[in-house]
């Protein structure tokens, strides 16, 4: 699809393959390090990120960035952010499955550039996507699986865990852990 990032981005920002692309201020396209070991996968832009641009700025991000510094010793700079869809759902509803499909070669063209040892999914869309499943994240959350040429381990979504709290909070911060063991085996 695109020999770097920077090329898709390109692409990507004029893209109109599905109905998200009418209501967006800007494409999310992704943010971070293009060459990460660690990549994190998140399911779509909410208000601050279509304004800003960027993936997890809001509330969200900022306890996802918190977590993984505690967690993996890493800030922002040295791993990759991206969305299922790079486009904001009106009113912050779920993405359709057809809109998902649309951003999917975008998403797996983001993978195959930056080629990382690990893949966080966050939440229900990317886990559901990247590991081809039905299953929901509460019963794949909790192990690693193989992707590519690396590791996968899912985990809830950060809005989760700011609804939900502790243990919730506490299962993020061990898959995580798990998401440390794998870079460190690798």
């Amino acid at each position: 699809m695109a020999a770097t990032l920077e090329e898709l981005a390109r692409r990507a920002s004029n893209c109109t393959l599905c109905p998200l692309a009418a209501g967006r201020t800007t494409v999310v396209f992704g943010v971070g390090n293009p060459s990460a070991d660690l990549v994190f996968v998140g399911e779509g832009p909410g208000r601050e990120e279509d304004l800003r641009g960027e993936p997890f700025v809001g509330r969200s991000g900022q306890l996802l960035d918190r977590l993984v510094l505690e967690e993996i010793g890493l800030t922002r700079d040295r791993f990759y952010i991206a969305n299922t869809v790079k486009c904001r759902p009106p009113g912050n509803r779920d993405p359709l499955p057809a809109e998902v499909s649309s951003c999917r070669p975008y998403l797996e063209a983001q993978l195959e550039i930056i080629d990382p040892k690990v893949v966080v999914t966050l939440g229900n869309f990317a886990t559901k996507l990247l590991l081809d499943t039905t299953e929901g994240i509460t019963r794949l959350r909790g192990r690693t699986y193989p992707y590519r040429r690396g590791t996968l381990v899912p985990t809830f979504h950060p809005a989760a865990v700011l609804r939900s709290g502790g243990e919730t909070m506490a299962k993020m911060r061990a898959d995580l852990i798990r998401a440390k063991e794998a870079l460190e085996a690798r």
